[in-house]
């Protein structure tokens, strides 16, 4: 048991790691981090009997598994509690904020997710779960994350509300992307279509915490030239 717990969690521990080592100029309250994960780690409960529910009152195409029995319900419901436990919070206020709180939260789920399916299907399936599963779950994070913390800095309204339902919707697609080349391609050479495609969100989500480090570093900047003028 022991083993199986150990395997479930340490690909979302070193994952949470290493996003959160790269906020460079402000690092968020460690509490803050925490709490966002284990959101994050009881959301799978309720989901979980959602998703069974559904598959146990209807015969659910593929597509439709992907995309909404599995994408849908999964990061509408992050988002949903990202955007108020976090989003909403004062120390939600940096351009990194967003992706380290998205990752947070998405890394909870995938923890919990990943100790259920390892007690469930055996430790041989670890190093399967931390390559694909867990990793992607991180990445659909990074992706929610920055888009919200882009619509938290902007002023204009039409623009806000533009970047907060980028964070909701892009996400989803991603994530329907990645459970329908699961579902329709298992049988057939799904690694062909899969392995190009988490390289993909590796590349986009690492350009997004490019981003976002840029960002960052302008703004201390500025508040750092503003605080010498003052004095």
């Amino acid at each position: 048991m022991f083993t199986i717990f150990s395997a479930g969690i340490a690909p979302g521990i070193a994952l949470l790691s290493f996003f959160y080592l790269k906020e460079k100029y402000k690092p968020e309250p460690i509490l803050m981090v925490l709490r966002t994960f284990i959101i994050g780690v009881l959301l799978v409960f309720p989901v979980m009997v959602l998703q069974f529910g559904i598959h146990e009152e209807m015969v659910v195409p593929s597509w439709v598994d992907a995309f909404l029995v599995s994408s849908l319900l999964e990061e509408f419901f992050k988002w949903f509690l990202l955007y108020f436990a976090a989003y909403q919070h004062i120390d939600f206020n940096d351009p990194y904020d967003g992706i380290i709180y998205g990752v947070s939260i998405s890394l909870g789920f995938a923890t919990a997710e990943n100790v259920l399916y390892l007690f469930s299907n055996g430790v041989e399936t670890a190093m399967y779960r931390a390559m694909l599963p867990v990793p992607s779950h991180a990445l659909f994070g990074v992706i929610m994350g920055y888009y919200l913390s882009r619509g938290k800095s902007s002023e204009k309204g039409s623009i806000k509300r533009l970047f907060i339902l980028a964070s909701l919707f892009i996400p989803i697609l991603f994530h329907g992307f990645y459970d329908y080349i699961l579902f329709a391609f298992m049988q057939k050479r799904w690694l062909l279509y899969m392995l190009p495609f988490m390289a993909f969100l590796w590349w986009l989500g690492l350009r997004k915490i490019k981003y976002a480090q840029v960002a960052s570093e302008r703004k201390y900047r500025n508040a750092h030239t503003q605080n010498k003028t003052i004095l």
